[in-house]
This record gives C-alpha cells, sequence and structure tokens, in this order.
C-alpha cells in the first residue's frame, strides 16, 4: 500500500519577524589567524572581491586548493531548481580552452583529484595535488568556472545521467525523510527544495538557464579560493590574481538572490508516505535549530551530543553513553536513532532520525525521544555534558587530519560567516559549554516549540501531529 499527504501547516505557528538584511562576508587583508599548531590561516581580497584563504603546512608535499561559491539550490527558483547541480556535472566535460579528454588527461598526468559538489547553500570545486602543481590546478579550476562550454551534446548526456543519480538517491531512505524534512519545514521558501531538483526540471533544463545561472552567481564578491597544504599564501594570491582577475566583481541582484538571503521561516508541519513494502518506519522530527554564527551553536552541538546516536547492529549498543541509548535498547525500541543539528547561514534543523520495525510501538519510540527533550530543560548533569564535549571536540578535531578536510573547513566557514574558527578557538567555545547552557538552550529551543516531522514506510502507527507535538511539553 502507498499513500502520500501533501505537508499541511498546523494551527499555534507563531508569527516572526521581518527577514533581516543580508550581510556582506566580512573580510579582510591578509588577517592572519595562528592555530594551536603553529600554522596560520591568512585571508586577502583581490580587487574585484574574490577572497583567497590559506593555511601554509611548509612541511606538506600536497596541497588542495578549491573555491567555494555561496550559491546552491537556495539560489534556485522552482522552474529552474537543479540547475546548480547540472552544472557541476557539467563542469568537467570541456571549456573553450580544454577538451574533456584533454582535461582528465592533464589531472591523470599530473597524479591529481579534481572534484565537485552541491550543497543548498554552496558549490564546490577542488583539486588536491603535489605542490608544484598548484599552478596547473589553479588554472584548471578557473577554466572549469569561467570558460564551460556547456554543449548540447554535453548537457543531454548529464541530464541522462542526473536522472538516475535521481532514482538512486529515491532508493536512499534516509535522504528521502531528510529531503521531505525541508520540503515541509521550509515549505515554498528556496530553503525548502532539493539538490538535484524535480525529475520535470532536470528534463526540461536549457543552456539559457545553466548560463543565466553563471551569470548571477559565479561573481568574485561570492567566491573564495582556498589554499591548504604546501601552498603559501602570496603564490596562491598571485595565482588568483593571474587566473580569476575576470571574474566579475558581484551579482546581479536578481529576485532568486534577493529571496534566498531572507531568513526562511519555520513551519509546525508534517510530511508522510505511508509504503507498507517497506519493513521499518523512518522519522525525523526536528525544531528550528540554529545557524552556523548563531551563539548557541555549540551549545547546540553539545545538546545533540548529549542525545546521542545508536544502532542495534553495533556490538557496543548496549553500552552507549547517552540516556535515550540505553533506554531505546533496553526495551527494544528502535533498529537506530541518529540526533543532529544541522546549520544554514541564517537558520538551522535540530532534531532526530529513528528507525525501527517495532510498528506497534511507534508511538512509544516518539514518546519517550521526546521525553528525553524535555528532560534537557530542567536536569542535565555534569558528566553527561563532559561525555558530550569530548565526543564533540574528537569528531571536529580529528576530522581536520588532511588537507582537504582542512581546505573544506576554511572554505565553509568563509564563505558563511566571513571568518574562520581555529581549531583552538573551537575547542575553548566548547569547552565553556556548561550544564547551564544546555537547560538555557534546550528550554528556549525545545520546550514547547513547533516540530516539523517527515516519515516514510510502514508509518501507520505513528501518531498524528498534534498528539506528538502536545509531548514537546510534557513532564518528563
Amino acid at each position: 500500500m502507498k499513500t502520500a499527504w501533501n505537508s499541511v501547516a498546523k494551527s499555534g505557528i507563531r508569527s516572526r519577524a521581518a527577514p533581516s538584511a543580508f550581510r556582506p562576508l566580512k573580510r579582510g587583508f591578509a588577517t592572519p589567524v595562528t592555530s594551536p599548531l603553529g600554522a596560520k590561516t591568512q585571508t586577502t581580497t583581490l580587487k574585484n572581491g574574490l577572497t583567497v584563504a590559506t593555511e601554509h603546512s611548509p612541511y606538506a608535499s600536497t596541497s588542495t586548493v578549491g573555491v567555494w561559491i555561496d550559491a546552491g539550490s537556495r539560489s534556485e527558483t522552482n522552474e529552474n531548481n537543479g540547475t546548480a547541480h547540472f552544472l557541476e556535472h557539467l563542469a568537467f566535460k570541456g571549456t573553450q580552452k580544454r577538451t574533456q579528454q584533454q582535461l582528465e588527461l592533464e589531472i591523470e598526468n599530473m597524479g591529481g583529484h579534481l572534484n565537485a559538489y552541491t550543497s543548498r547553500e554552496n558549490t564546490v570545486y577542488f583539486s588536491r595535488a603535489f605542490n608544484a602543481d598548484v599552478p596547473q590546478s589553479v588554472d584548471i579550476l578557473a577554466d572549469i568556472l569561467q570558460n564551460s562550454k556547456l554543449e548540447q551534446s554535453s548537457i543531454e548526456r548529464e541530464r541522462d545521467v542526473i536522472l538516475r543519480e535521481s532514482e538512486e538517491v529515491e532508493k536512499q531512505l534516509d535522504e528521502v525523510v531528510f529531503d521531505h524534512l525541508h520540503a515541509t519545514a521550509y515549505q515554498h521558501q528556496p530553503l525548502g527544495r532539493t539538490i538535484l531538483g524535480p525529475r520535470q526540471n532536470i528534463l526540461d533544463i536549457t543552456r539559457t538557464e545553466l548560463t543565466g545561472y553563471i551569470k548571477d552567481n559565479y561573481t568574485a564578491d561570492r567566491m573564495v579560493l582556498v589554499g591548504a597544504g604546501g601552498i603559501p599564501h602570496e603564490q596562491l594570491v598571485e595565482l588568483a590574481e593571474k587566473n580569476f582577475s575576470g571574474l566579475p566583481t558581484t551579482s546581479s541582484q536578481n529576485s532568486a538572490y534577493l529571496l534566498s538571503k531572507q531568513k526562511p521561516q519555520f513551519i509546525g508541519s508534517d510530511l508522510r508516505v505511508r509504503d507498507d513494502t517497506i519493513p521499518a518506519a523512518h522519522i525525523a522530527i526536528a525544531v528550528e535549530g540554529v545557524s552556523w554564527d548563531d551563539p548557541d551553536y555549540f551549545t547546540a552541538l553539545v545538546t545533540q551530543a548529549i542525545v546521542g546516536n545508536y544502532d542495534k547492529a553495533m556490538g557496543s549498543a548496549p553500552h552507549q553513553g547517552s540516556k535515550l541509548s540505553g533506554f531505546v535498547h533496553s526495551n527494544d525500541l528502535a533498529n537506530s536513532f541518529m540526533s543532529f543539528s544541522t546549520s544554514y547561514s541564517d537558520t538551522g534543523l535540530w532534531g532526530i532520525y529513528l528507525v525501527s520495525d517495532k510498528l506497534t510501538r511507534l508511538d512509544d519510540l516518539v514518546h519517550f525521544t521526546l521525553r528525553e527533550w524535555s528532560r534537557l530543560s530542567s536536569n542535565v548533569t555534569e558528566s553527561e555534558v563532559e561525555r558530550a564535549k569530548a565526543q564533540l571536540k574528537a569528531s571536529i578535531l580529528l576530522s581536520l587530519d588532511s588537507t582537504s578536510a582542512v581546505a573544506e573547513d576554511i572554505g565553509r566557514q568563509l564563505v558563511t560567516t566571513g571568518r574562520r574558527m581555529t581549531p583552538g578557538e573551537i575547542e575553548r567555545t566548547i569547552d565553556q559549554v556548561t550544564e547551564k547552557d544546555v537547560m538555557s538552550f534546550a528550554n528556549r529551543k525545545l520546550w514547547d516549540q513547533d516540530i516539523a516531522v517527515s516519515a516514510v514506510g510502514s508509518i501507520e502507527g505513528l501518531l498524528d501531529y498534534q498528539r506528538i507535538r502536545a509531548d514537546m511539553s510534557r513532564n518528563f
């Protein structure tokens, strides 16, 4: 049996203030920030507005260089949704200077790696190579960003590739659930659209829309060129001036761009797709979270870590540190769950993703999950906060173990907040979070707040929205 419900806004939605004006990236000239390891994050702004940022490690033999663009699916319209992702696919299909074969051979001959990805807010093109090949890597990146041919034959080939990719994504239930979660939490708003776009758009996107998206969004003021590894800052600045000086200085203030910079309204609602051929229920529940530069950003992450993750298939499942993990395991309520805190430039989603084949106990699973959220408002111990902080620091700091990870960290932070927090800053900020901070966050962001619910699969036993919403203000 397959049935679907459209996402419908529920009663009790609080009015929102008018969206704040878009704040430009806070860029400085040659601003060094020292990390605990002695490396510096340096930034320079070129005359056309392009930011160049590096973290130089003199003993590194390789470097990652990439361009982070403040444009993703959020910068699209309903009509051209999917264009940013489509462009990413076409980037390596040939330019005015290089055919696709020449481009692939050039990368292969220098033993490098060239890749790209698209998110809701960013598009990223990056390369990993030996230090001596960085000038060639930057030249290639500049070429594909400014001179892609976008031939009709390539567009048609990639159209088929993207359609197949879309079909594969639809089989990944976690991707489906999170796309639905965005669609209902930010319905009829840019952030609610998917990255790949609907199937009809993929079929209809033309070269005109692709070139229009480049003209509107691939501009110097919305780009950061990042280098991490053995590339000195001064050298990358020179390469940027040589290869990117022809970029348009500012973007056109088109309606899609202006709309993408308005803070979206979080809407308490749910979207359910019942499919009894799927043996389990896949459920995501979220409140409005925090942006990248929100003062509560790290408190939200610590609170998320307190709720924790769980997977019954793991050998350590009975011994997870979080209280919810222990309760779920001892009562056999779920196959797995994952807490999350997803941030964007001006908003976020904080919540949990639950998977369970105990179809007659879904109400218990949701009830006790939200009861745990309620507990965080008034009863958090120092020991569980310290455990969560240790896990969070390890997760963040241990992930910065390659030039690509460092470049990603620099690019993401600069393009979203205008500055980079060093690993040392991050560690100190996390250390300062206390149990009082967690309870304050939970009182303001969790207690009696509207929720967005996304559910797919065998979900007949999931209670209706108002019953779930009522659990946001129950005593634990």
